[in-house]
């Protein structure tokens, strides 16, 4: 399935979550759960500043899913996120049962950024959602909010694009 039009508004409120991360002091991701009749249900935005690395939103969103609804709604929610799930996240969103993933920057395109800043290599290895979650469906990149994205990591590591 590839992204509507209609969920674009999700995705730049993705965006504008990992901005308020960033202005934090944060690293920029921010997430958005959209129940299947298109309620947002919850956001969140990374939260790893404090010194806790697992405090990503799309970890948070699994949580709070997994403690406030059924799994049929679960199942039928949609994860919108600035950044292509981690292992981590992934891992999460397929065990409690989340249903589809919309991501604006892929892990591939988030790796490439940081190599060319010079950014240490992250203690887990990016695979795409795909290869740790395989039930789960998946869409991103979506080509016209990348840039956005891809600006907030310059800016995190001090660099303009």
């Amino acid at each position: 399935m590839a992204v509507q039009a209609g969920e674009l508004r999700y995705l730049r409120r993705c965006v504008e979550l990992a901005a308020e991360a960033l202005a934090d002091g944060d690293e920029p991701f921010g997430s958005v759960l959209v129940g299947g009749d298109g309620t947002v249900l919850a956001e969140d935005r990374n939260r790893v500043a404090g010194g806790d690395r697992t405090r990503h939103p799309e970890f948070e969103l699994a949580r709070w899913s997994a403690a406030r609804l059924a799994p049929e709604e679960r199942a039928a929610a949609t994860v919108y996120t600035s950044g292509e799930h981690c292992p981590m996240c992934a891992a999460a969103h397929a065990w409690v049962g989340l249903g589809r993933i919309v991501y604006v920057a892929s892990s591939e395109q988030l790796g490439t950024w940081l190599a060319e800043l010079g950014v240490p290599a992250a203690p887990v290895r990016a695979l795409p959602v795909g290869e740790v979650a395989p039930g789960v469906a998946v869409d991103g990149p979506v080509p016209e909010l990348v840039p956005k994205v891809r600006a907030l990591h310059y800016r995190a590591h001090g660099r303009e694009v």
